[in-house]
């Protein structure tokens, strides 16, 4: 496992943002793992997760695109964090946008915030964590109506690793449904092996019991691909 994938774990338990416990997902699945990229509360965090963002990005897709776009309203600070990260370690200039829930008749107006999207165009969407696709479906009619836009993939920050709507994860039902390339900074799987019986801060965040729950979690939910 690449060093910023280990760092970026640590990271996420030392910010609130990886949580173990009793938890229910949006799709009503009871789950012993949250993500919450809510907790990243300062600039600090944020810049720190733009970072790795960009070496994620930079791993998957190189620099070869022109937008990075970040859906309302959680994908707005990353896409902004990323885009500075990228001009920093990578020294390539990338565009930042976002949309507006709510379309602005006066002023700035319109639906996007931050830079225009233009013809040709070459678009990676970024993203918190994605369990069912939800958010793919409201963003891609936006890029499209932009005009002949090439939206390239997405990343997010984990892969939980679990079915989606059907029977396949839901990153591997965004890439068929949408013809678009997926990648997280790390997968659920990387987690454990990372946490498990490891000591980390003189505590050991994922011990056999938890294990356990997260192995049965996984032969409920997770899918074999």
């Amino acid at each position: 496992m690449e060093q910023y994938k280990k760092e970026f774990i640590e990271f996420m338990v030392d910010c609130g943002v990886l949580k173990f416990g009793d938890f229910t997902t949006k799709s009503g699945r009871k789950t012993p793992f949250f993500v919450n990229t809510g907790f990243y509360r300062t600039g600090a965090q944020l810049r720190k997760l733009g970072e790795y963002y960009a070496k994620a990005i930079h791993d998957k897709f190189g620099m070869d695109f022109d937008v990075l776009f970040g859906p309302a309203y959680k994908g707005i600070p990353l896409c902004v964090a990323a885009s500075m990260a990228i001009s920093e370690f990578y020294q390539k200039e990338i565009k930042y946008c976002s949309n507006r829930k709510e379309v602005k008749d006066h002023g700035d107006t319109g639906i996007l915030l931050g830079s225009p999207i233009s013809d040709s165009d070459k678009v990676i969407i970024i993203e918190d964590v994605t369990t069912a696709g939800t958010s793919i479906g409201e963003t891609m009619p936006i890029l499209k109506a932009q005009g002949n836009v090439s939206v390239l993939g997405l990343v997010v920050s984990v892969d939980r690793m679990e079915r989606g709507l059907g029977s396949k994860s839901a990153l591997s039902e965004i890439e068929e449904n949408y013809g678009l390339t997926t990648t997280a900074i790390v997968t659920m799987k990387e987690v454990v092996e990372h946490l498990y019986n490891k000591p980390y801060k003189g505590n050991i965040v994922i011990d056999d019991n938890l294990k356990t729950a997260i192995d049965l979690y996984y032969e409920q939910y997770g899918v074999n691909e």
